[in-house]
C-alpha cells in the first residue's frame, strides 16, 4: 500500500501511525527520522493565544512534492512524508511533520533537515498569530534563509 507523500489538512495526525505507514513492512528501512512542529505560546516576546495557517491549495502540495523529489535526488532515502495542518491552531497543537526513511541514519537525518529548511522558506504557507496586541502575520526569518543556503540553495522566501 502506497501512502501519499504530502497531506495538507485541518485534522491532527498520529506520528506513530504515519511512520508505520511510511515504513510499510519495507525490510530495507534501517532508519526513520522525524520532526514534529508544534504551536508555541510565545513568539518574538509576545504571548500567542492562537495561530491561523493559510495556504494556496494545489500550489502548496505541488511545491512540497518538488521538495521531496529534490530530497530523493540529494540523499539515499527510501521514502518521505510531509503533513502540514492549516486552519486555527492553539498552543501545543501539532502544526506539521516530516518523516524520512532510509537504510542508514545519516541519510534520514540529512534529508529530514533539508526538507525542514526547504519548508520553512519555500512552501506557500501564511501564518497569523493572535497576541494581546492583536493579530500579526509571521514574517520569514533571516536564519531560515541561511539554513536553506547551506544546502546550496539561494531562493527568496515564498
Amino acid at each position: 500500500m502506497s501512502v501519499a507523500r504530502v497531506s495538507i489538512q485541518t485534522a491532527d495526525f498520529d506520528l506513530s501511525q504515519e511512520v508505520a505507514a511510511l515504513r510499510d513492512s519495507d525490510k530495507r528501512v534501517g532508519a526513520v527520522c522525524s520532526f514534529v512542529g508544534t504551536v508555541r505560546d510565545r513568539n518574538d516576546g509576545s504571548t500567542v493565544a492562537s495561530m491561523e495557517l493559510e495556504h494556496y491549495p494545489g500550489m502548496t502540495e505541488k511545491a512540497i512534492e518538488a521538495m521531496i523529489d529534490e530530497a530523493h535526488k540529494r540523499f539515499d532515502i527510501l521514502g518521505a512524508r510531509v503533513i502540514h495542518r492549516v486552519g486555527l491552531l492553539q498552543p501545543l497543537d501539532q502544526i506539521m511533520m516530516v518523516a524520512v526513511v532510509s537504510a542508514h541514519r545519516g541519510q534520514s537525518f540529512e534529508a529530514c533537515e533539508f526538507l525542514m529548511d526547504y519548508l520553512k522558506t519555500q512552501a506557500p504557507f501564511w501564518k497569523k498569530e493572535q497576541t494581546p496586541e492583536g493579530a500579526r502575520w509571521v514574517d520569514a526569518r533571516v536564519a531560515d534563509d541561511a539554513a536553506l543556503a547551506r544546502w546550496g540553495i539561494s531562493a527568496p522566501n515564498a
